[in-house]
Order: C-alpha cells, then structure tokens, then sequence
C-alpha cells in the first residue's frame, strides 16, 4: 500500500495544478525551486520522484514541462480534474487546423483523464441535427478503433473538421456526414486522419453525453 503524500508534496502538486490552469503548462524547476524555497535542481528531482512514485503525476521524457496530474493526484489535493483545450475545430468548411492553445479546462469527477482526451470548441453549424452548435466544447477521446456512426474530429488534407464517420457497403462506402442537410457529404481519402471520436459536450466543467455516446 502506497504512503499518503506528505504536505509538502500535497504542496507541490497543487503549486503544479495551479500553474496548468492559470499558465496552461506545469512550472519548470526554477519556479518550483522558487515555490519549495531550495536551490538544487537534484531537490526538485527527488519530490517529482516521490510523488510520481505514489501514482500522483506522470512524466514524459523526465522533464518538467511533461509533467501530469493523475486521478489519484487530483483526489490527492481534493482539485477538480484538468483536460487540455485544444482551440477551434471547424463543423462547417474545413478552413483551419486545431492548435494547441496552452489552456486547460476543469471537468467533473467522473472524466477519466488518464485516458488521451481533450477539449475542442466547434465553429460552423454542420453537426447542428446532432446537438452540436456553433460554440459548443466538445469532450473528444483518441481511440485506435472507430465504427460507423462515430461522431469523430478529423485531420484533413484542409484543416481539421468534425463529422460523423459512415462507413458501409454502398457507394461512396466511406466518407463523412454532415449533420445539416445543407452540406455535402465529403468522401473519406488515404490523405484523412481520424484522430478522435466526440463522447459529451463540456459546459461549466460539467461533460453532458451526446446521443450517441457514453461517458468515459
């Protein structure tokens, strides 16, 4: 059985909790050597380690700026959990690609972020007969397998967009379906990515699912 946080290290990670959601980014070493009052990177070191350790943060590549807060991490300093935004998806002409936009947006309890999932705000009235309007924040979870009916963000050759995936055994087979009669439908190419399917909308931190899908 894993040894409750110290206070110190309940420090440190909502010092790292703060900074995600007020800087969109965790602290690097020089802010977190500042906060803990030290002066050895090695210090800072050996508290990431501890904590990650206990299952609170996960790193990649070791480095600060990597840094993410687990579930238990989050229940740890009794925070609310945070999921990256990632900027505008267009649902009507495919005119721009999503970008990184260094926010970060609070969700309720029962979000699982430990698995690869981000907030997009949707511009365009494409998908308005499934419940998604302009302005909305869709709740998107990156998955390996999609199925007909899969309401998906897409990287296209022209942008990012989303749509609901179709895939079936009549001509064009593969393509996606606007939700708005008055928009074509846009064949599937090798030049298209799916890169995530929309499970819920976001609003005031609550994720209400759409039609189609569950909840993580």
């Amino acid at each position: 059985m894993k040894k409750e946080a110290t206070k110190k290290q309940k420090m440190l990670l909502s010092f790292i909790y703060d900074s995600l959601k007020t800087n969109g980014y965790p602290p690097n070493f020089q802010e977190m050597k500042d906060f803990l009052n030290i002066s050895s990177n090695q210090t800072v070191i050996d508290y990431l380690q501890s904590i990650e350790k206990k299952e609170l943060i996960t790193r990649e590549e070791k480095s600060a700026r990597s840094i993410k807060i687990t579930p238990l991490g989050y229940k740890s300093i009794k925070s609310r959990p945070l999921i990256p935004f990632l900027g505008t998806s267009y649902a009507g002409t495919l005119t721009q690609s999503i970008q990184l936009t260094g926010q970060w947006k609070e969700v309720s309890d029962e979000i699982k972020t430990n698995h690869n999932v981000f907030l997009i705000e949707i511009s365009g009235d494409s998908m308005v007969n499934a419940n998604i309007q302009e302005g909305d924040c869709l709740l998107a979870q990156e998955s390996k397998e999609y199925i007909s009916g899969d309401i998906v963000v897409v990287q296209t050759p022209d942008g990012t967009t989303v749509k609901t995936f179709i895939s079936n055994d009549t001509p064009p087979f593969v393509y996606l379906k606007p939700e708005n009669p008055k928009y074509k439908i846009i064949p599937f190419t090798h030049e298209m990515t799916l890169q995530a399917k929309i499970v819920g909308k976001w609003k005031e931190g609550i994720i209400e699912p759409l039609k189609q899908g569950k909840l993580l």
